[in-house]
């Protein structure tokens, strides 16, 4: 089947406007919340996976925004649940599903294509497990309403993911206010609570409406004193927390993701990393969650075997 090049264009901006939540978001904006899980989203394209969601949720494709090709800001959801956005989003679909059948396999017995489904690293990088194991990094930013609504299916992943994998997340740090974030992720995970909290920020954030930052990203006391008030709600220690949150452990790791974020060209996300070689996102697996965690399972797989 042949598809006309002006209209899969076309198609394709659309989907590029709505594909991850891009590097220089705009500084002083509160995150947008995530859709409620009890409540199913009149638009595909912007929700599926979140906490709560039902088996007819889970095939409903998952979009994101990304860096706009000119540097600018680039979270563009289509506000409302007008039938004009619909048929917009259902036609963008439909293109970019038939371009995707006229495209040939790339390898026999494989349904992933280099350069379609995900791109490689030039050289490929060193990674930081054990040998035997294959890494995969997660990128994300706790608000990042997409990273939110993909929280729950890479949590059940993780039960049952192959025992080779080893998973890494790792918060972005494009500005002072991504960088109070992580920071926060990281004494988090020093204190040896992240597994008991993580989920805890993201609902914050993008359930209560808390960015945990103040107005002003750049006000880093502000939110230091905001993101203690936080963890106190949680019955965690204030004095333990305020002395991880400047421990050196966490300097160390702080300057370690800024480092792999670059390493990797991260500039949207969710973005996920596969043992140094391939990176990928929710767009270039077919705007699906399911058929993410399948290429990235897959590319695993075909890493293990090396």
């Amino acid at each position: 089947m042949q598809v006309r090049a002006l209209p899969l264009l076309l198609g394709l901006g659309v989907v590029l406007a709505l594909t991850a939540c891009g590097r220089q978001e705009p500084s002083g904006l509160a995150p947008a919340k995530a859709p409620a899980p009890a409540t199913p989203p009149a638009v595909n394209t912007t929700a599926a996976a979140v906490p709560g969601k039902t088996a007819a949720d889970a095939s409903k494709p998952l979009t994101m925004t990304r860096l706009n090709e000119d540097g600018s800001e680039s979270v563009e959801e289509l506000p409302g649940d007008t039938k004009a956005q619909n048929k917009l989003l259902a036609a963008v679909a439909s293109t970019v599903a038939a371009a995707t059948s006229s495209t040939p396999a790339a390898a026999a017995g494989s349904q992933w294509q280099e350069g379609v489904n995900y791109t490689r690293v030039v050289p490929a990088q060193p990674t930081n497990v054990a040998s035997g194991q294959v890494e995969v990094l997660e990128f994300f930013w706790y608000a990042c309403p997409h990273c939110y609504a993909l929280h729950s299916t890479v949590a059940a992943w993780l039960k049952s993911k192959p025992a080779y994998v080893t998973f890494t997340r790792v918060p972005v740090e494009w500005n002072e206010g991504h960088r109070s974030l992580a920071r926060l992720y990281y004494a988090l995970e020093g204190m040896g609570k992240l597994n008991d909290e993580h989920n805890e920020i993201f609902k914050e954030i993008q359930v209560n409406g808390d960015p945990l930052i103040g107005a002003d990203p750049n006000n880093v006391a502000t939110a230091e004193r905001l993101q203690v008030a936080f963890i106190k709600k949680q019955g965690l220690s204030e004095a333990d927390f305020g002395k991880a949150y400047h421990d050196m452990n966490v300097e160390t790791a702080m300057q370690r993701a800024d480092q792999l974020g670059q390493r990797y060209r991260i500039t949207g996300v969710p973005s996920f990393v596969i043992n140094g070689k391939y990176v990928t996102d929710l767009t270039m697996a077919g705007g699906s969650p399911d058929k993410l965690i399948s290429l990235i399972s897959d590319l695993a797989a075909q890493e293990h075997k090396h």
